[in-house]
């Protein structure tokens, strides 16, 4: 091969878009097509300064020493194509791609991130599109011949599933210029996490699975811990995207202690709340029947007959659902296809050259480690980060020891357990005596940690000041992964490590202590004041938590297994609004109850407040028998101890629950009683629930008068206390007494304060809350330019926080909106996306909102007629959410 550019090189990847479809349509004339494409653009290539690096089927790969001479040769590349005559009336359109990095040269081409990236910012564009990446970007400049510019398409994530790519088009007067959204992950829903390193080799494998896929509907990676599973299923994962328009998501397993959580874990993914009365299962494949995607399950293995049993029932009724899974084995399931996840490909020393040796993945990927440092823990990529303390000769010594000593153990284990088992040994033989300790106790987390958690829970006062040191230690030797989310930093074990690192500190004699720290500070966190006027709004706090929510599991198991059965019930008793608010019902219901039954001598006051929030969670399931024992049986011993404050809370849920079984009069009763309760505890915090608990009462059945007169004392009591978001959501409620007493200046006065009051504190969800009432407002107004705009941003905001309940708000909102705005099948389809998902939900139409829906249906209907109108309802109903909000969001 001729000398290759070194130092900064700017790669430029080509391929012709629809090429598969050109072939079937061409048949034998379409070599010919394709050696004048060949001809166009080597000429043009070479003209520039450019070295063909490769070149497979109808895609270029070619390297240039300058960035302006790589775009100079992409434009004209795109002329000559679009001037050449093409036979048969053949439009030939080429995608490009430029970037530009340092990568390493070997005897057979590059090798490095830099040549996947440069491939995957062409995959994302169109044919006749040029594509750049913010380094290529920086290195061309402002040095533009006239007419031509650079576009600035914002940030990207690509399917290399690395950090996301700022990218730019090249856009010449005389080219065409306006492509579609890019093909990148932003486009479709997903939730495929981002990867700090390239994923390297396995192409052939990808190319396998991909059509694999689309042969079975339940794919099975098996193979030992630490052969690539879940790199492998996330990147074919992302290769599929485009195939599945309702999105992949991911389902990570690991830390999922009990294996009755899996439907309520892959229900939390996808955004579907528990229906009343229903078993999740039941839900959730009511949700996916009509939906096209891809869900992947991984790491199986502690959970296989769950896992199974769930994906039986499933794919039996969800006739466009696929499911890619990782396990250590076959799931079992008729019609299961298992692929053996094999270790990449490694050279024979006794048959491979030196120069050839380049070529295999195992190779491939030591080097491009050994050059980035980057922290993924296999194998030979914990091997590639010791050159940063050792020479090879000394890697391979010690590796030949290893090797030897586990070979002489036991015949009957994998290799690839073998190798994996003598890396770990040898890197944690290879710390000092403070990060083997760090290391093992970082075991006791479940699912990322934060820094710190890890200071409290493995900082003993001694050693606190060196955590953070030690951390970094850590990290910097590949055992930590460290990821930035936004501001912060979070890390995380994978799952060999995690589990060797339990094991190690199971043996050390330090487990109980550890996981009584460990307890603790998860039940500060879940304790954690959100009323505190410098702490976490409600919408940050439930954001805390869903992140910690696999710590928080860990630490009831352990608990409620005996080891602190009073601290487990005052976990579950702290946790169940968060149950309630995303959707965790039966799980968080189960628990309590649980931490119940096994927490006999814990304080009469805690036992109430646990069975007043147990009553709750029994009143969001429709189970208004038992909800009504549990919040009797709260009041009786509140009452017993003299407990005012439990007393008010007991009768407030009560109250609640007797308005849901259609008693009239009891609840007003007991909410006059609840507040005389409230006000002797003295407890203003209790008092102003009580007010707010009781004004939502009196809203629901249409009391206006005793509404206002219940916010307006529950807003002073808020100012009172300097409780912002409490204020918020009085003004709120004023609005509504306003609204219903048909004040509608007053209303939209309230609701613009509450608007601003939450904005202040960044509490998401108060304005979506008072968005959704100003839109209602606007609406009333006939303002439905504004009514519009305002359903917009709230909708877009309860995405977000993935609040399935203002969600279906906003797009009932929207469908209005769109209606008096002469968008007759757009509102009948949102209506039909809204008669669905509150189906699903088990969320009756509130009597508030009947009126304004009922309006929209006839307007819609009278003016599309009856079989365009259930038609387009029809589509709606058949949507999925990500599909109906983008139906809202898009432009008319």
């Amino acid at each position: 091969m001729p000398r290759l550019p070194t130092g900064t090189v700017t790669f430029l990847f080509t391929d012709i878009e629809g090429s598969t479809l050109l072939l079937e349509r061409l048949r034998e004339q379409y070599a010919g097509v394709l050696a004048q494409h060949h001809r166009l653009l080597r000429g043009t290539f070479e003209k520039h300064g450019g070295h063909e690096i490769d070149t497979q089927g109808d895609a270029f790969f070619v390297a240039f020493a300058r960035a302006k001479d790589a775009a100079q040769a992409a434009l004209e590349a795109q002329r000559a194509i679009t001037a050449h005559s093409w036979p048969q009336g053949v439009e030939l359109r080429v995608r490009m791609g430029l970037h530009t990095g340092e990568p390493l040269v070997t005897t057979t081409g590059y090798v490095g991130m830099d040549v996947h990236r440069a491939a995957r910012v062409c995959a994302a564009g169109y044919g006749g599109q040029i594509l750049l990446s913010e380094s290529t970007r920086v290195l061309i400049g402002n040095d533009l011949l006239e007419g031509v510019s650079l576009r600035n398409l914002g940030e990207h994530r690509l399917k290399d599933l690395a950090r996301p790519e700022h990218l730019f088009q090249l856009v010449a007067t005389d080219l065409p210029a306006e492509f579609p959204r890019l093909r990148s992950l932003n486009v479709l829903p997903n939730n495929l996490p981002i990867q700090l390193t390239s994923f390297v080799g396995r192409e052939r494998e990808i190319n396998e699975l991909m059509q694999a896929l689309f042969s079975t509907r339940l794919l099975t990676l098996t193979g030992a811990g630490g052969v690539g599973k879940t790199r492998l299923a996330l990147q074919v994962s992302a290769e599929v995207l485009e195939e599945f328009s309702d999105g992949v998501w991911l389902v990570e397993l690991a830390a999922l202690p009990d294996p009755e959580l899996v439907p309520q874990t892959v229900a939390a993914v996808l955004g579907i709340r528990e229906q009343s009365g229903r078993p999740v299962l039941t839900t959730l494949a009511d949700s996916l029947g009509p939906r096209r995607l891809l869900l992947v399950l991984d790491n199986c293995e502690h959970l296989i007959a769950a896992c199974a049993q769930f994906a039986h029932s499933l794919l039996r009724t969800c006739a466009h659902l696929r499911i890619l899974a990782t396990s250590r084995e076959a799931l079992g399931v008729a019609g299961e296809t298992a692929w053996l996840v094999p270790s990449l490909s490694i050279p024979d020393s006794r048959r491979t050259s030196a120069v050839s040796i380049s070529q295999f993945e195992a190779v491939r990927l030591f080097v491009e480690r050994a050059a980035a440092a980057l922290p993924i823990p296999l194998a030979i990529e914990m091997a590639a980060a010791r050159l940063k303390a050792l020479s090879v000769e000394q890697i391979a010594t010690r590796l030949d020891d290893q090797f030897r000593l586990l070979t002489a153990g036991g015949r009957t284990v994998l290799p690839q357990h073998q190798t994996l088992r003598a890396t770990l040994d040898w890197s944690y033989d290879l710390l000092s005596g403070e990060e083997r300790q760090l290391l093992r106790q970082l075991g006791v987390f479940a699912g990322g940690f934060a820094l710190e958690a890890v200071e409290k829970v493995c900082g003993e006062d001694a050693r606190a000041p060196e955590v953070v040191n030690l951390l970094t230690r850590l990290v910097e030797k590949s055992l930590v992964i460290a990821e930035r989310r936004d501001d912060r930093v979070r890390y995380r074990l994978l799952e060999p490590i995690r589990q060797y690192a339990r094991e190690k500190f199971s043996a050390s004699g330090e487990s109980d202590a550890l996981q009584g720290r460990h307890l603790e500070f998860f039940l500060a966190m879940a304790e954690e004041p959100h009323y505190a006027p410098h702490g976490p709004t409600f919408d940050q706090w439930l954001e805390r938590i869903e992140e910690e929510h696999d710590n928080v599991r860990t630490a009831l198991d352990w608990a409620l297994d005996g080891a602190a059965p009073n601290a487990g019930l005052q976990l579950a008793t702290a946790m169940w609004r968060f149950w309630v608010h995303r959707g965790y019902l039966s799980e968080g219901r189960s628990i309590l109850e649980r931490a119940l039954s096994v927490a006999g001598n814990a304080s009469p006051s805690l036992r109430a407040r646990a069975l007043s929030g147990a009553g709750y969670m029994a009143l969001t399931q429709d189970d208004y028998a038992r909800a009504t024992a549990l919040c009797e049986e709260a009041h009786t011993i509140a009452r017993a101890e003299g407990d005012q404050q439990g007393m008010a809370i007991a009768l407030a849920i009560l109250g609640h629950t007797l308005w849901h079984m259609g008693d009239a009069t009891r609840p007003a009763q007991l909410c006059d009683e609840s507040l005389k309760l409230a006000k002797r505890s003295q407890d203003q915090r209790t008092l102003a629930s009580s007010l707010r608990e009781f004004g939502y009462v009196a809203w629901h059945i249409g009391d206006y008068e005793r509404l206002a007169q219940l916010a307006d004392e529950y807003l002073h009591l808020s100012r009172l206390l300097g409780d912002r978001s409490a204020t918020a959501d009085a003004l709120l409620l004023l609005g509504e007494a306003a609204l219903g007493a048909k004040q509608y200046s007053r209303a939209g006065a309230l609701y613009e304060e509450s608007l601003t009051s939450s904005r202040v504190q960044k509490d998401k969800v108060a304005m979506t809350r008072a968005l959704v009432s100003l839109g209602n407002v606007a609406a009333h107004d006939q303002n439905y330019d504004r009514a519009g705009a305002l359903y917009r941003e709230a909708l877009t905001t309860a995405a977000e926080l993935r609040d399935m309940w203002w969600l279906v708000r906003c797009l009932q909102g929207m469908a209005g909106a769109a209606a008096a705005q002469g968008q007759f099948p757009r509102a009948a389809q949102l209506l039909g996306a809204v008669n669905q998902f509150r189906e699903t939900m088990g969320s009756p139409l509130p009597r508030t909102d009947q009126n304004g829906y009922d309006r929209t249906i006839a307007v819609a209907g009278s003016k599309l007629g009856d079989q365009a109108f259930r038609a387009a309802w029809a589509e709606g109903r058949a949507m999925s959410l990500e599909q109906a909000v983008a139906l809202a969001l898009a432009d008319s």
